[in-house]
């Protein structure tokens, strides 16, 4: 058993980080004992749990159904927004990428003559990236 300060820490995440995911129903928040509310193993499994998810880009709504999820066993709504958390980040991979080819040609067309605007400057300014 340990103290909402030991489990945030455990957790990577503040004091006020735990009691907003224990106010948002992510996370239980156990009696008092002896004055002070004491965690156990399973606090902070679900803490790293509900910060993986973040990493992985689920929403606190997303990770909410998901934990849901477990409970229940409904594997195929699981794998459902696995694969929609897939094909959003196969979108921000080609949006980045397609943003770094800009960049990367910008960059080299900066460093090819000193005459003129700074392309790079030029294409922020008319929003090309």
């Amino acid at each position: 058993m340990t103290t909402i300060g030991r489990l945030a820490a455990a957790g990577g995440v503040g004091v006020e980080t735990v009691r907003y995911y224990q106010r948002r129903g992510l996370m239980e928040t156990p009696q008092r004992n002896g004055g002070a509310r004491r965690y156990d193993a399973e606090a902070v499994r679900r803490l790293r749990f509900i910060r993986q998810a973040q990493a992985a880009g689920f929403s606190l709504d997303e990770i909410a159904e998901l934990i849901a999820l477990d409970a229940s066993r409904d594997r195929p709504r699981a794998r459902e927004l696995a694969s929609t958390r897939i094909a959003a980040l196969d979108a921000k991979i080609a949006e980045l990428t397609a943003a770094r080819s800009t960049l990367e040609r910008l960059a080299d067309d900066c460093g090819a003559s000193e005459e003129g605007p700074c392309p790079i400057i030029a294409a922020f300014e008319v929003g090309l990236l």
